[in-house]
């Protein structure tokens, strides 16, 4: 450090614990919206708008492992906002935060019940007949499973898979919880909802020095120089640490499942008795992978493209992470526009 640096340093220390303990208070998910329908925890919300121009609605769709806040983080960092400014009919399915009381439900609660229960929840509030699904990480794997068992005249029209795992093969999950040593089923029958927490533990375990170490120091050196943005750090800091526990059922079949034995891929994956085949999948899709995704790696995407049955079909490449494409800084120029304009032009009656 320099000398003015180490004049600075006891009031930076100061600072940087305040921004520290102060970031739970951080305002995140501000736009306004209205409940539309509840059943158990998940919750249907509808975002306020009088710009609405584009009659197929968007049903946003996030994963169980975070909250969905991260789709409308900050005014500016919004993606809600982005697409209520381009007069789409914005809906978000929140799946809440399960408890003991949930940990019955499987992947084919929120599958075959809950997201179809949303669809229809938003079609009848926005009275049209057909919808867009956007869905992202785990999201985006329940939208495909959906697409897979929907019959051709089904309501989804669109759909928006971001950062979506199909194929476990080369998956970075793969070496911890694929090999036979790791017991899913002492863990699923031991504990009615697993720990959010740890799961969050688990995901930066993987890039260990930058979630433990590197995010501090960047912040440490940014209070030290009089560059740190209070309002850019707290209210990612704050999704990154809000972890909803897991379900053990469906905690068992997702990593059963998909890790284990990749059914989806194979195609050996059934919910209910019924086949949920790939090949099966007519909706226009678009397909959106990130080169620097340490959490959904482009091979585990990738597949999709070559087993639906779509006659529409895109697929966009983007620079960032499995988060920061989305959220990042450059999100808004680089990949919302693109997204937006490929639901507009699908989007007229």
């Amino acid at each position: 450090m320099n000398p003015a640096q180490v004049a600075r340093a006891p009031r930076a220390a100061v600072e940087f614990a305040n921004i520290l303990l102060t970031t739970g208070d951080a305002p995140i998910g501000q736009s306004p919206k209205d409940v539309i329908w509840t059943h158990r925890k998940v919750t249907l919300y509808r975002y306020r708008s009088s710009r609405r121009t584009h009659p197929v609605p968007v049903l946003l769709v996030f994963a169980l492992i975070n909250r969905p806040d991260i789709f409308d983080l900050t005014p500016g960092r919004s993606f809600v906002e982005f697409l209520l400014g381009e007069g789409f009919d914005v809906f978000l399915l929140d799946w809440g935060v399960p408890d003991e009381e949930d940990s019955d439900m499987g992947v084919d609660s929120y599958v075959v019940d809950e997201l179809p229960w949303g669809i229809r929840e938003t079609l009848r509030a926005s009275g049209e007949e057909e919808v867009s699904l956007v869905g992202w990480c785990i999201g985006g794997t329940f939208c495909a499973m959906h697409g897979a068992l929907e019959p051709p005249d089904g309501p989804t029209r669109n759909m928006v898979l971001l950062t979506t795992t199909v194929d476990t093969t080369h998956s970075s999950y793969a070496p911890w919880v694929a090999r036979e040593s790791f017991d899913v089923d002492r863990v699923a029958d031991t504990l009615p909802v697993v720990p959010g927490r740890a799961l969050d533990l688990m995901n930066k375990s993987m890039k260990p020095v930058t979630n433990f170490w590197t995010t501090y120091r960047q912040l440490w050196e940014g209070v030290l120089d009089g560059t740190a943005k209070r309002e850019a750090y707290q209210p990612m800091a704050k999704w990154v640490g809000s972890n909803p526990p897991f379900p053990s059922r469906v905690f068992r079949e997702w990593v059963t499942w998909l890790y284990k034995e990749n059914r989806l891929i194979k195609g050996t994956l059934r919910l209910r008795e019924r086949p949920v085949d790939l090949g099966a999948i007519e909706q226009n899709l678009l397909v959106v992978t990130a080169d620097s995704d340490h959490i959904t790696r482009r091979p585990e995407t990738m597949p999709i493209l070559d087993r639906v049955g779509s006659e529409d079909v895109t697929h966009l490449d983007r620079p960032g992470g499995h988060i920061g494409l989305m959220a990042g800084s450059s999100a808004r120029e680089e990949i919302w526009p693109d997204i937006a304009d490929w639901l507009r032009e699908r989007s007229d009656r």
